[in-house]
């Protein structure tokens, strides 16, 4: 099953031929994170999607244009800091996921399909990372890899930017509109096997990254095993599992998109409306 959110916070089943909105059939009352951070807040499951007799409920065009981000703010968004070997080579790093341990990042960077990544600099690079996101569908504490996949709600294709400066992770990654995510939730019994989806990512149609899930170096399970360890994944929150090689610079009126094998493509555009030099950040000096 298919779920996006729409900008007129309603939920859409979507088919081969429209979609099904079903907020008013699920009860749904939206908040700031959106109708289905809504609907998993309450405790909604797949069986109760299941359960919806869509015949019943009328079809109607889908327009991709007023697709918002299927979680507009998540609990938490945590991130997966070199989880690639060959991003490991690429970026000359010694250390891995493994030393680093996952960081966070702020829930107001999320941003939809169509919306514009804002670059905060005009003098510092900005690259676009590429990733597969998961969504958390059960309460996740200290859970075993071989059960961690039981609390996996969907998946979806997300874009982790990140400016290239000497703050911490979570600075760098966390300015808004850092986290595009969408263009839909693909439920997981629809996925299968995360750890075999192929990645790509283009910027203006070029093709920077191209990759398969078989090659994290923390696998799904044992992403969402060792993060639970760490601090307790609610209902909604998404984990970003890191991104592959091809990581690159991105620019004002550029295009970026990533594609996630069965997940479908995330488009978002980008500005420097508002950046500043780096040197007129806030703070001392």
């Amino acid at each position: 099953m298919r779920l996006a959110s729409t900008v007129d916070a309603r939920l859409h089943v979507l088919l081969a031929d429209g979609s099904v909105d079903v907020t008013d059939a699920l009860g749904l009352t939206p908040g700031p994170g959106g109708p289905l951070l809504a609907f998993l807040d309450r405790g909604g499951s797949l069986a109760e999607l299941r359960a919806l007799d869509l015949d019943a409920l009328p079809t109607q065009p889908f327009d991709e244009r007023r697709l918002a981000a299927p979680i507009a703010r998540p609990g938490k968004v945590v991130g997966a800091p070199v989880n690639y070997l060959d991003h490991k080579a690429e970026m000359g790093e010694q250390r891995t996921i493994a030393d680093y341990g996952v960081f966070l990042k702020a829930s107001s960077s999320v941003i939809g399909p169509g919306d514009h990544i804002r670059l905060p600099y005009l003098d510092v690079r900005t690259d676009h990372e590429g990733e597969l996101g998961v969504v958390i569908g059960r309460t996740a504490s200290r859970v075993p890899a071989e059960r961690a996949l039981e609390h996996v709600f969907g998946y979806a294709p997300v874009l982790d930017i990140t400016v290239r400066s000497g703050e911490d992770r979570s600075t760098r990654k966390s300015f808004d509109t850092f986290t595009p995510l969408g263009p839909w939730v693909t439920t997981a019994d629809e996925v299968g096997d995360p750890g075999a989806l192929e990645l790509r990512c283009w910027v203006d149609g070029e093709l920077r990254q191209s990759a398969s899930t078989a090659d994290l170096i923390y696998d799904v399970a044992e992403l969402i095993a060792y993060t639970s360890h760490v601090m307790t994944l609610h209902p909604g929150d998404v984990i970003a599992t890191g991104t592959p090689a091809g990581v690159g610079p991105i620019a004002a009126g550029q295009r970026v998109g990533v594609e996630i094998e069965g997940l479908g493509r995330l488009d978002v555009c980008v500005t420097d409306e508002g950046a500043i030099a780096y040197a007129d950040r806030p703070g001392p000096r």
